[in-house]
């Protein structure tokens, strides 16, 4: 069997939704004849902990471990100036420590002469700088660069731009990554038009190709019994919550319809799974009249997540609008279309989430900015699940296209570019 090396700083027990897209390549690359050597940080002091990630993995995959050095769990005080250096100071991130203290195992796991081809994902940004190295040491190595993010066009730094310094030392990292690896991936259609119309010259049409994340149907196995209706209305948002995606307008829409005495409170139950400032959320809950009506539950292990989300009636899926927002969708909308719930999505209405949503019929899109519309989602919803009607007709053929063994199938098809 060829063997890859991955190079994944966020790899399980790493908890989040990041993680979720290299854990099950690793899982489901043995099936198309590759067997993962991942190259990762060692298993203490992570933000976000999910140990049943381990479990989907294959239990002799060779994983190497290697001191993480992450300035944002230091302890005190040290802190606030960890968090600061990392994310202000090191360049592309605070994982760059990492990199440079371990690039040295990267070249000698490659020296051992079983290594058939590189893969590189981010963010963090410094994996792909270990693609960089190994391409001066190993220059016919074949390299696979895969974006789940963009990275100097991604939205969120386009929000809180860096000194204009680093956005340009930035720029030449990115574009020194886009012309020396082999074969580029991306997460979107759109994102992959950005990264074209960016960078010309670099031939990234015919270079870049798209990977989008997706749902495992194994994860599902014995959740599917037969749907209880829930005594209340209950719709829930797994996920974090920050920066451009906030719930303030959902909960005010709700609140607004509550005060209409359109729907009773005592009637619903909006869940918030993940990881949020919990007061910041509560004042928000309690300045539109809606104590009681709204839990906020903290980050759980995903299997655990899963079972509360099947249960729901409905799924609430958040993302702000602004300039690039349009590029992406987050990894849990192919889970939440996988429940078999409908989705309320509130989000920027001609994005790629929307055009997800349109193609396999499994929700109601609210622009992120409209609130009556939102309004007239969530009562639609409220009403359909009232009556005990379906209010979605999935295309189940359209949504079999995003099964995880099929998209690992597609990268492995990348890596089989390497023996021609």
């Amino acid at each position: 069997m060829k063997k890859v090396l991955m190079v994944a700083h966020q790899f399980p027990p790493v908890g989040g939704s990041g993680v979720q897209r290299s854990a099950k390549f690793a899982k489901y690359l043995p099936l198309y004849g590759w067997e993962p050597v991942v190259l990762t940080r060692d298993k203490r002091k992570m933000v976000l902990r999910d140990e049943s990630l381990l479990k989907e993995l294959p239990e002799d995959i060779e994983i190497i471990r290697t001191p993480a050095y992450d300035l944002t769990v230091l302890p005190w005080i040290f802190n606030k100036v960890g968090k600061f250096i990392a994310w202000k100071i090191l360049i592309p991130d605070g994982e760059v420590l990492w990199m440079k203290r371990t690039v040295r195992v990267c070249l000698d796991r490659i020296e051992a002469g079983d290594i058939d081809v590189l893969y590189t994902t981010s963010s963090p940004y410094s994996d792909h700088l270990f693609g960089l190295e190994v391409k001066n040491h190993y220059p016919d190595l074949f390299w696979v660069a895969d974006f789940r993010d963009e990275w100097t066009n991604n939205p969120y730094l386009i929000d809180k731009p860096h000194r204009p310094s680093r956005m340009k030392k930035e720029r030449v990292m990115e574009k020194e990554v886009l012309k020396r690896a082999d074969v580029l991936v991306t997460n979107t259609p759109i994102m992959k038009e950005n990264f074209v119309r960016l960078n010309p010259g670099l031939d990234l049409e015919t270079r870049m190709h798209v990977i989008p994340n997706g749902f495992d149907t194994e994860d599902f196995e014995g959740l599917r019994q037969k749907k209880i209706k829930n005594s209340q209305f209950t719709i829930t948002y797994t996920g974090a919550l920050y920066g451009r995606r906030k719930p303030d307008l959902v909960l005010e829409a709700v609140g607004n319809l509550v005060r209409k005495e359109k729907i009773n409170k005592d009637n619903f139950l909006i869940r918030f799974i993940g990881s949020f400032k919990h007061e910041v959320l509560r004042n928000i809950i309690k300045r539109n009249g809606l104590e009681g009506s709204v839990e906020t539950i903290s980050y759980m292990e995903h299997d655990e997540c899963l079972k509360n989300m099947v249960a729901s009636d409905a799924m609430l899926l958040i993302e702000g609008g602004r300039p690039g927002s349009e590029a992406f969708y987050t990894g849990k909308i192919f889970e939440y279309i996988q429940t078999g719930n409908p989705i309320l999505a509130v989000i920027p209405e001609n994005g790629a989430a929307a055009m997800l949503i349109r193609e396999t019929r499994t929700g109601i899109i609210c622009d992120w900015s409209d609130i009556e519309a939102i309004e007239r989602g969530f009562l639609d919803m409220y009403r359909s699940w009232e009556k005990n009607e379906r209010i979605i007709d999935p295309n189940h053929e359209e949504i079999a296209r995003y099964d995880r063994k099929a998209l690992t199938r597609s990268l492995a098809e990348l890596f089989n570019k390497s023996l021609n």
